[in-house]
């Protein structure tokens, strides 16, 4: 208990512009550090850096062993790539027949009076429909074709394709054509494979299909995330356990985050954070509010954490425990559009690098711009750690002729403002 009490502990937010981390030092006392989270010029990787700003170490010296005793993180990673469709490439195999059953879903018309719709695009690039049949009773009418499965999976594999999603009809109950496909895309050399009798083994084809997809999607991203920052802080010889918290609002080990229970890692600790500031502050029924720089998140409090086992992120479904959490692809580093005609907002981020006009590193114009230029948001007031020492407030007067230039293009005669 006291090697517990003489190590430091960390709490991470990483989102997708800036990160946050909070140590406990070996004293009991708290102490705060705001980085941008993607500075390559400065450091590889903002969590790490913030903790080692912390600890006060020099630029190349190695984490002393035994100084941290363990280091939680919440990212936006996974939420990001998925809300800007930044994935790994996705291979989706199924049964032959069923090629389009994610494709057309429960046919829900959300907006049943929509004359123009609009449908999210599907994750997976490419779909390849394996000749096998097991019935709902687990008669096996076909057994799968693994020469055709194999030169499917050869073909992906030259191009480019790394991540394959397996959704077998049945396989929940019956996985045993899963097993011989996924072993034999494993056996191939692909780096992600995401059977659907693993990652969700329950009944329905879609809900089961929809989750693998987005599992082998993300995966991959998450998996080097977490691989380099458990890399930075030199886990093994250091001695700092690495967890991650999943939608859900738990933690996990780092080799356990998989991309299904990342969705929303980050906001989950928002809500957690609300819902304990809250009680705290003598209040029980709380609605969030969570704006980062690419996604905002809304949640409700009352009393009691609100999760569900089947939702739709980013016109994404998926089925996983998770926080009860509204995202949309809007935050701070959202990117100010004029196309000749209108003004449009998003839904492509201008993130940490190069961030928005006022980050001092010659990013567009975003919403946070806007902010600046409206005096909503005081340079003053905000951290200074922009510019190449991580040192300078944000960049006001480059916004207003930014600004400048947008009205002399939009050419009403209206001003900057």
């Amino acid at each position: 208990m006291a090697a517990e009490h003489s190590r430091w502990e960390f709490w991470v937010d990483r989102g997708g512009t800036f990160t946050d981390v909070i140590g406990l030092r070996p004293d009991g006392t708290l102490v705060a550090h705001k980085l941008l989270s993607d500075n390559p010029e400065a450091y590889s990787d903002a969590a790490v850096q913030g903790i080692r700003d912390l600890l006060g170490l020099a630029a190349g010296e190695p984490i002393p062993q035994n100084r941290i005793g363990a280091v939680k993180m919440g990212t936006t990673v996974a939420t990001n790539a998925l809300l800007e469709r930044k994935g790994e490439r996705t291979l989706l195999v199924t049964t032959r027949g069923f090629r389009d059953a994610l494709k057309i879903g429960y046919q829900a018309r959300p907006k049943i009076f929509a004359r123009n719709i609009v449908k999210p695009d599907v994750l997976y690039e490419r779909v390849v429909e394996i000749d096998e049949r097991v019935r709902a009773d687990g008669t096996v009418e076909r057994e799968p074709d693994l020469a055709e499965a194999r030169a499917a999976l050869e073909r992906a594999n030259a191009d480019g394709i790394a991540a394959v999603a397996i959704v077998f009809m049945h396989a929940y109950r019956y996985p045993a054509h899963e097993q011989r496909v996924a072993a034999l895309a494993r056996e191939l050399g692909f780096p992600q494979v995401s059977a659907s009798h693993e990652i969700s083994p329950l009944i329905k084809l879609v809900g089961r299909g929809d989750t693998s997809v987005v599992d082998a999607y993300l995966s991959p991203i998450i998996a080097r995330y977490v691989a380099q920052v458990a890399n930075e802080l030199d886990s093994e010889r250091s001695g700092a356990r690495l967890m991650f918290m999943m939608s859900s609002g738990g933690l996990t080990a780092a080799d356990l985050f998989h991309g299904k229970d990342a969705i929303l890692s980050g906001p989950a600790g928002g809500v957690v954070g609300m819902a304990e500031t809250g009680r705290a502050a003598g209040f029980e029924r709380l609605i969030g509010f969570d704006m980062g720089g690419t996604s905002t998140d809304v949640s409700h409090f009352d009393g009691e954490y609100e999760r569900a086992f089947e939702t739709e992120v980013a016109g994404v479904r998926m089925r996983a425990p998770m926080m009860l959490i509204h995202t949309v692809a809007a935050g701070g580093g959202s990117i100010l559009h004029f196309d000749g005609a209108r003004f449009r907002v998003g839904p492509d981020s201008a993130g940490a690098n190069p961030g928005p006009k006022c980050y001092r590193r010659g990013g567009p114009l975003a919403l946070t711009d806007a902010n600046v230029m409206t005096g909503k948001l005081i340079p003053e007031f905000f951290p200074k750690i922009f510019g190449p020492r991580q040192d300078q407030p944000l960049d006001a007067e480059a916004v207003r002729a930014a600004f400048i230039e947008l009205a002399r293009e939009v050419g009403d005669n209206r001003t900057p403002e």
